[in-house]
């Protein structure tokens, strides 16, 4: 096993420039699946990796239940530094449980009272509120998913922008955005070093909205304008997602921090659609920076996979060889 067992734990960072280069050449919708698989699965491997080292810390506790020949010498020679690595990925594994518990309520709580908020409001699938406070937000749910928006965002609003605003929002149903970023929240909780790629996650699925928009309204000025107008009524320059909506900025009740670049996010998406539509590709091409810094993040995702999966299997044909029939 070796230093392998560590190395899902760092390679992260290889997907940091494809972070970044993804949110500006790659299709917005292209970015979002490619950055959230590479996210998923380097998240899988480093909280793989991180159980195995606790089972070599923990044999070592005294008065642990496990089989006293998990505590050999022979076991403990198969992770490199393992008095102090398989006893710091203890508490590292236990928080990691831990915080991402901690995400998956703090979801389920947001979107059940979003849901409850709504309850006795006619069962439609657009729902506006008497509300003097300017925000709309995408409510996925059962049995139908929801948009909400106050008529003091609509008031702001001429009807062509409103058009896309709605568009906007049925395009975050449509596409299941939410869990996107449900699945890239919970990565970089498992390891911080993901945190770029749902930063970058968090602007791709709101420039996935917007060019839906765009193509279902059949103008990518019009859902700029909007996208501005209601950034100006709602004061904010962040892109808005919560646990369990997702928003159109500022349509949206729940900012976020914005992302890479010094531009703030709504001024990037403006820009954007005032540009020329992205074309779609399922995948970058290898000379360009996009290309190069995707395979460099898919090779680190796949030496990722295989280390975790070298190390689970050297693990258990240790264990079992040191386990007592």
């Amino acid at each position: 096993m070796g230093v392998f067992v560590f190395l899902p734990l760092v390679l992260p960072l290889s997907a940091w420039p494809v972070a970044r280069l993804a949110e500006l050449h790659l299709h917005p919708r292209t970015a979002t699946r490619l950055l959230t698989a590479f996210a998923t699965v380097m998240a899988v491997c480093s909280t793989l990796c991180l159980a195995l080292l606790m089972v070599v810390g923990t044999a070592q506790l005294p008065g642990n239940p496990l089989p006293d020949g998990w505590s050999d010498p022979e076991v403990r020679a198969a992770v490199p530094y393992d008095e102090i690595a398989g006893k710091a990925a203890i508490p590292a594994l236990v928080l990691v449980l831990a915080v991402c518990a901690r995400t998956l309520w703090r979801h389920h709580r947001i979107a059940r009272g979003a849901r409850r908020a709504l309850t006795g409001l006619p069962a439609s699938s657009v729902v506006v509120l008497p509300e003097e406070k300017p925000y709309a937000y995408a409510l996925p749910g059962r049995p139908r998913d929801r948009v909400v928006v106050t008529t003091a965002l609509l008031r702001g609003l001429v009807p062509p922008e409103r058009r896309a605003l709605f568009a906007h929002e049925r395009a975050h149903l449509t596409g299941r955005h939410h869990r996107y970023l449900l699945a890239v929240r919970l990565a970089a909780r498992a390891n911080p070093f993901l945190r770029p790629l749902r930063t970058a996650v968090t602007y791709t699925t709101e420039r996935w909205a917007d060019e839906d928009a765009a193509r279902s309204v059949g103008s990518r000025t019009v859902v700029a304008r909007a996208i501005g107008k209601a950034a100006l009524l709602s004061g904010a320059d962040a892109t808005p997602a919560s646990a369990g909506t997702s928003g159109f900025p500022g349509f949206a009740a729940f900012p976020q921090s914005p992302g890479f670049p010094s531009a703030g996010p709504v001024p990037r998406r403006v820009a954007a659609l005032l540009g020329p539509a992205p074309v779609a590709r399922s995948w970058p091409s290898v000379f360009t920076s996009v290309g190069l810094a995707a395979w460099g993040a898919a090779v680190g995702t796949l030496v990722s996979a295989m280390s975790s999966a070298n190390s689970a299997v050297t693990m258990f044909l240790i264990l079992y060889a040191a386990t007592p029939l």
